[in-house]
């Protein structure tokens, strides 16, 4: 087990699994991505092997995870999960749909997000803020909101079935932790909804979770 999943998973709540990939699994039949170049199938492969992981830890049994048209996975019908890789890492979570609607992360290599990058990523309160750091931090701290956005993204994509861009999503740090606003209402959510996210880091890598609980959106249909 690596470090950083090691860190990642002290960070998630109870009822949420978390798996690795460390070699590249063959696809199942059902998840065929024809045309795919070989780095594309064995990234593919990976993510569906760590997710099929997580899935045996939570005690369900291990299934083909398809690929949807708009490219989301397809979970088995008792669980929700989500699914990420990067140069040197991939990992995937799983949690039952019976306590989350949905689950986020994502993770990137420690390294500053390009200053090119940053009027795409951040709003503008965001980015008085990392203005306000010392020089040495500020790409960091672009990078860390990049990732809590993504994965923000992912665990929200089940309720809305909405694409959105950066600046939808408002970033709120506490130490360890994050708060994630939409500013903007994304039927069928509300403007001002608000997502709680963790975060692991070490040297090589940084990485956000995020969690919708069943509870916190009683009133919303869930697309299927």
């Amino acid at each position: 087990m690596s470090d950083i999943t090691a860190r990642l998973r002290t960070i998630l709540p109870r009822g949420v699994t978390l798996a690795e990939a460390t070699a590249p699994m063959a696809l199942w039949p059902e998840e065929d991505l024809p045309g795919a170049v070989p780095a594309r199938l064995a990234e593919f492969g990976a993510g569906r092997s760590a997710a099929r992981q997580a899935l045996r830890d939570l005690g369900l049994a291990p299934v083909a995870i398809p690929m949807a048209l708009d490219r989301a996975p397809i979970w088995p019908e008792a669980a929700t999960g989500s699914i990420s890789h990067c140069a040197g890492a991939c990992l995937a979570v799983m949690g039952l749909t019976r306590d989350y609607v949905g689950l986020g992360l994502d993770i990137e290599p420690l390294h500053p997000l390009p200053a090119e990058l940053w009027s795409t990523v951040l709003r503008p309160e965001e980015h008085k803020q990392i203005n306000d750091l010392p020089q040495p931090h500020q790409g960091l701290q672009a990078l860390r909101i990049f990732v809590a956005k993504e994965a923000t993204y992912k665990a929200q994509y089940l309720i809305t079935r909405q694409i959105f861009d950066f600046q939808t999503l408002r970033i709120i740090w506490q130490d360890q932790s994050f708060t994630a606003e939409l500013c903007t209402a994304i039927s069928p959510i509300e403007k001002g909804f608000q997502i709680q996210g963790r975060c692991a880091e070490n040297s090589h890598f940084f990485a956000a979770f995020c969690a919708v609980p069943s509870y916190a959106v009683p009133t919303y249909a869930v697309p299927t």
